[in-house]
């Protein structure tokens, strides 16, 4: 008895081990010609078929996240986040740039976003084709590289969300960069930190930006370098002031991990229930506090409707730039676009009698949109490259 429970041990774990999302490395080298031809060396971390470095990238395409480094801090430190977003279904981008002990927080701000137009452009060589990569992505960071995010998303459209962990305030100002971020934003605080208290960094970042949809969870007890895996240099700086965490490490992690993965699913993947689930979670959640701008819940009424497909027709879909739509039953008097944090970016009231119309969309950025027409239709369409 006792070895057959064995057998069927071994077999569950082995089942597990194949099962499970397997990560690729592969460390690339994008040159930016703009910056004096700037090398940024990227060390990217992908769902692949195969654990290991330049491996084959597994079936389908993923969401991108770049991803940027503390102060003094490597890549390496940051195993935690890769290791969770990776299993989640994401592509991580670690920039290894402005490293030394006078970086230019500038420069590091630009290279995040450099790199998420450039990966989703030319992917990273043969190991990784553009194919792979969705059109949606995220700028994230931590510390220096939370306060260099906020640069990085000022003005910055080509992103969907920007999410940051301890954000520090960077020369050019952080804070003053909150200001153009209109990208719906997260930051994590931990009430005991130490070395970029919330009072004097992440609390006025969160006032200061003019996002719609912004949150900042704040984890009781939790500290500056808690975000990231054990490191020399932070463990360092936070030890020499005060207070201390007063939670461990994983849990510090763990509270982090349930509302990261939740808010990504949301605005990456479109996944309405992980918005609902998210939304409660802060308010049952004894592990956090938290101040948010709005409820990031998908609205009722702007889901496609079962009985109004055959009624409303929209294509193409996924479309490009322009698109065309036909209503059987009656004309066409309003049309309007929603992008999924239900903002309305496209307003157009028609003085026609017919029941087709043309929409030029080319300047939206891709992403998944709402058409609702006549105030009662929808259909959700996809802009792609």
């Amino acid at each position: 008895m006792q070895h057959k429970i064995i057998f069927i041990l071994i077999v569950i774990f082995s089942y597990s081990k194949i099962y499970a999302q397997q990560i690729g490395h592969i460390t690339y080298t994008y040159i930016d010609s703009s910056r004096g031809n700037r090398a940024i060396e990227t060390k990217i971390y992908y769902p692949a078929t195969i654990a290991g470095n330049n491996t084959p990238v597994a079936p389908g395409t993923f969401p991108l996240i770049a991803f940027g480094h503390g102060f003094v801090m490597d890549w390496s430190a940051y195993q935690n986040f890769w290791e969770l977003l990776v299993s989640e279904g994401y592509i991580v981008a670690f920039p290894t740039t402005e490293g030394s002990l006078s970086p230019s927080h500038g420069e590091f701000g630009k290279d995040l976003a450099y790199l998420i137009d450039q990966i989703r452009q030319q992917g990273a060589g043969a190991i990784l084709p553009t194919s792979s990569i969705g059109i949606k992505s995220a700028i994230m960071g931590h510390s220096m590289g939370g306060g260099s995010s906020f640069l990085a998303a000022e003005n910055n459209t080509s992103i969907q969300t920007m999410v940051t962990f301890a954000s520090a305030n960077t020369n050019p100002s952080a804070i003053s960069a909150s200001a153009s971020v209109t990208v719906p934003t997260l930051l994590f605080s931990g009430l005991n930190d130490c070395v970029t208290p919330p009072v004097q960094h992440q609390d006025i970042m969160y006032d200061s930006t003019t996002a719609g949809f912004k949150t900042q969870i704040n984890i009781k007890g939790g500290g500056h370098c808690f975000f990231a895996n054990s490191n020399l240099s932070c463990s360092f700086g936070e030890g020499t002031c005060t207070p201390i965490p007063t939670i461990s490490r994983a849990e510090q992690q763990s509270a982090t991990n349930d509302f990261l993965k939740l808010w990504l699913a949301y605005y990456l993947k479109d996944d309405c229930p992980k918005a609902q689930e998210f939304q409660d979670s802060l308010i049952i959640s004894s592990r956090i506090n938290f101040r948010q701008s709005q409820s990031i819940a998908c609205a009722t009424g702007l889901q496609q409707i079962p009985n109004f497909k055959n009624v409303l027709k929209v294509y193409p879909n996924p479309f490009y730039g322009s698109i065309r739509i036909k209503l059987d039953n009656e004309p066409i008097h309003r049309i309007q676009v929603y992008n999924t944090t239900m903002q309305l970016v496209k307003d157009y009231n028609l003085t026609q009698s017919d029941n087709k119309a043309n929409l030029d969309l080319f300047s939206l950025p891709n992403g998944v949109y709402f058409i609702k027409v006549n105030q009662r239709y929808i259909s959700k369409i996809s802009k792609a490259e």
